[in-house]
């Protein structure tokens, strides 16, 4: 496999992992604790945002203190990951990312789920032998993915930034791409809604097959 084969660089939560209604329930279980008022699905896709304080701060109309959003954080992932349990893959995701294999062509996962929980995680969906590297986030809870990026690609032995392609469901996953260099696709089945990653200006897709698809036009 030379340099300049594409490569597909995946997004966990709300791209390969079909967890929004999980997501939306522990937010809402969480703010019933933090004493904010319950949200949509709808409303939840126009506000969301990584660094994910910026999204409280959306909702409160202002940023979070420190001591205030190790609370909201803690509370919410005491009650996501009680609803993750229950959760399955996006339809159609094993199956691309078997094709993708089979085709001869490298994948890998990075997420801002914590490394410890993600890893194992994948494994329970029986989807780890399909990437070269799984890396989750190590560190704050706070940051955004570009940083996370620049070290996964750099412990990837030939893989070339410019024919790689991040699919993910998030604004923040196409400015990691910018950021280093690599092309993005948005999906529209996670946390953002069609309309906020249109404006982000890179292909928007309603479907992992297209985004697929999209990621192998890309790379060319």
């Amino acid at each position: 496999m030379g340099t300049h084969a594409p490569h597909i660089v995946w997004d966990w939560n709300g791209t390969l992992l079909h967890d929004i209604h999980a997501v939306i329930d522990a937010t809402n279980a969480s703010f019933a604790e933090l004493g904010l008022e319950s949200i949509t699905l709808e409303r939840y896709r126009e506000l969301y945002c990584v660094p994910v304080p910026k999204f409280y701060e959306r909702l409160m109309g202002r940023m979070p203190t420190d001591a205030e959003w190790l609370v909201m954080d803690d509370v919410f992932h005491r009650h996501y990951w009680i609803f993750a349990e229950h959760v399955g893959l996006t339809d159609g995701a094993r199956e691309l990312l078997a094709g993708w294999q089979e085709a001869g062509l490298t994948q890998s996962l990075l997420s801002l789920a914590p490394h410890e929980r993600l890893v194992p995680l994948v494994r329970t969906h029986r989807i780890d032998r399909y990437f070269l590297r799984v890396d989750g986030r190590t560190g704050p809870s706070h940051t955004s993915k570009a940083g996370h990026l620049v070290r996964h690609l750099a412990a990837l032995d030939g893989v070339e930034a410019a024919r790689t392609v991040v699919i993910g469901d998030a604004a923040d996953d196409a400015a990691a791409a910018a950021h280093v260099g690599a092309r993005a696709v948005l999906y529209t089945g996670g946390s953002h809604s069609r309309a906020s990653l249109e404006r982000v200006g890179v292909p928007v897709v309603d479907t992992l097959a297209e985004a697929v698809a999209t990621a192998a036009e890309l790379a060319q």
